[in-house]
């Protein structure tokens, strides 16, 4: 069984992801592959295990387009709709496996998903609905998936409560716009760093570009990858020749092999 963790990034979007409905800016319009960006979430794979984190709109076109067959476990940073609303298409799989698939998620974003999709949780079963097996996790305990630890961390996105995930030398840290000092050391000695960067401009709920960068100098990985980015961001092309060496705009396909 090889041991490589391989990350494929599913959507680097924001929750109206680019191009945006009806908007004729520079970024929208244009013709690099790198600046359409569906919502946010990755593909974590290792030996014969997918785990998804977030599912959000675009879950289905995510699916199809990296082509994978099973889904071990799916993991909610928060619940917002943009990280949950593809929710429903994990039929797909139940079919393909039989099962329910495994969710992770905290208690609160628990009551949210059996609100939103309340007929997946009803006494009388409607054929064809999805089939979650929800399992609650916290920022204190490592969430082990086939023997793989991945260790919570706690981020703040304004004044609500998400999670982050560390798996080896690897984070992902999606929809902040802090990090509690307690939780800066589970994030030392990473190889890579992947951190919200919505814009240029400051924002209540996101690091903007100038916040994520000062991250990314204070926790100095050996690599990052901006994330969750809008339209308000300049083209891939254009932002890439303004970052330090060792940071660049994740794209939605993009795979990483550690």
């Amino acid at each position: 069984m090889s041991n490589q963790l391989k990350i494929t990034f599913l959507g680097t979007g924001t929750s109206q992801g680019i191009p945006v409905i009806g908007c004729r800016c520079d970024v929208c319009v244009s013709d690099d592959p790198r600046d359409k960006r569906l919502r946010s979430s990755i593909l974590v794979q290792y030996g014969e295990t997918n785990v998804v984190i977030d599912a959000g709109p675009d879950f289905r076109q995510q699916m199809l387009t990296c082509g994978i067959d099973h889904m071990d476990a799916l993991i909610l940073t928060h619940e917002h709709k943009d990280h949950i609303a593809g929710m429903d298409d994990v039929r797909a799989f139940n079919r393909i496996s039989g099962d329910a698939v495994k969710v992770y998620c905290e208690e609160r974003v628990s009551e949210v998903v059996k609100t939103e999709f309340s007929y997946a949780f009803k006494n009388f079963r409607y054929p064809g609905i999805p089939k979650f097996d929800i399992h609650l996790i916290d920022d204190k305990t490592p969430l082990v998936l086939q023997g793989e630890p991945f260790m919570p961390v706690r981020c703040m996105h304004y004044k609500l409560p998400v999670l982050g995930f560390r798996i080896r030398n690897f984070a992902y840290l999606t929809d902040l716009s802090s990090i509690p000092e307690r939780e800066i050391s589970k994030l030392q000695n990473l190889e890579v760093l992947v951190i919200d960067a919505l814009r240029h401009e400051p924002h209540i709920s996101h690091y903007n570009l100038e916040q994520a960068l000062e991250v990314v100098e204070h926790l100095k990985p050996g690599k990052a990858y901006l994330t969750h980015i809008s339209h308000g961001m300049i083209k891939h092309s254009e932002v890439l020749k303004q970052l330090p060496a060792n940071v660049e705009p994740a794209y939605d396909g993009l795979k990483l092999i550690l």
